[in-house]
């Protein structure tokens, strides 16, 4: 589950501006020295100080397919699903480990634009090994609302 959902997406979600079912939803890998962990209130990806995204050869950000939101009357909450991706198909080890992962919402591909959804922090850190970076999304879904 997702560390923290950022302020101005929630914001968005109370006005019904950030519609799961038709955003263009996307993740990226940052690196330790990223401040995208504790800047909670920025509203776009430009308004993170330091994003210190993954710098190795063959990196490349997850473009998520089969985005769907379910109703959970169990658990009294709303789930965010997409299907497992790749990170590229032969990552290089990075500069740094890999801290986090940042699911952002593509407006039109610029900083100013794309807004940060979610932080997920993951531990231990890790680094790529020459070989396919695999995101598998967690059975519960990424991002609850509730």
């Amino acid at each position: 589950m997702v560390d923290f959902i950022y302020t101005p997406a929630k914001q968005k979600l109370a006005k019904a501006t950030l519609d799961f079912d038709i955003v263009d939803l996307r993740a990226i890998l940052c690196m330790s020295d990223t401040t995208a962990s504790s800047e909670q209130d920025a509203a776009s990806l430009a308004g993170i100080t330091t994003l210190d995204e993954y710098d190795g050869t063959g990196y490349t950000r997850i473009d998520f397919a089969g985005l769907t939101v379910t109703q959970n009357d169990a658990e009294d909450r709303s789930e965010i699903y997409v299907d497992a991706g790749t990170f590229g198909a032969t990552v290089d080890a990075a500069t740094r480990a890999v801290v986090g992962l940042l699911y952002y919402v593509r407006v039109n591909g610029t900083a100013a634009n794309d807004y940060p959804v979610a932080w997920k922090g993951l531990t231990p850190p890790f680094n790529g090994t020459g070989t396919p970076m695999t995101f598998t999304p967690n059975a519960a879904g990424i991002l609850w609302v509730s």
